[in-house]
């Protein structure tokens, strides 16, 4: 697992030079809080290494590095549940 982790952080880390200073997960009809933020930079979690991706409508499946006024922050538009079939596991990953 460990090596799973260290892998998607050294991709991610290459996708933008901003290191947030928060994170927001997102859930079902909380999407467009994404449009508050500035110097958007947004990817899809099919993109990124290991990353599981969420069935559920309203859940986008992306995450965006960006900017909540002057503040850098990583945000998860989209989330996984047990309940879609996903081991534990593979559900907290991307807080990982």
């Amino acid at each position: 697992m460990l090596g799973k982790i260290k892998e998607t952080c050294s991709y991610l880390q290459k996708q933008s030079k901003e290191r947030p200073e928060a994170g927001i997960i997102l859930g079902s009809g909380l999407g467009s809080f994404i449009d508050t933020l500035t110097h958007k930079n947004i990817i899809p979690y099919s993109s990124i290494p290991h990353f599981p991706v969420s069935s559920v409508e309203g859940h986008e499946g992306n995450l965006i590095f960006g900017r909540l006024g002057n503040v850098p922050v990583i945000t998860l538009q989209g989330r996984l549940h047990v309940y879609e079939g996903h081991p534990v596991v593979d559900t907290v990953f991307p807080v990982r």
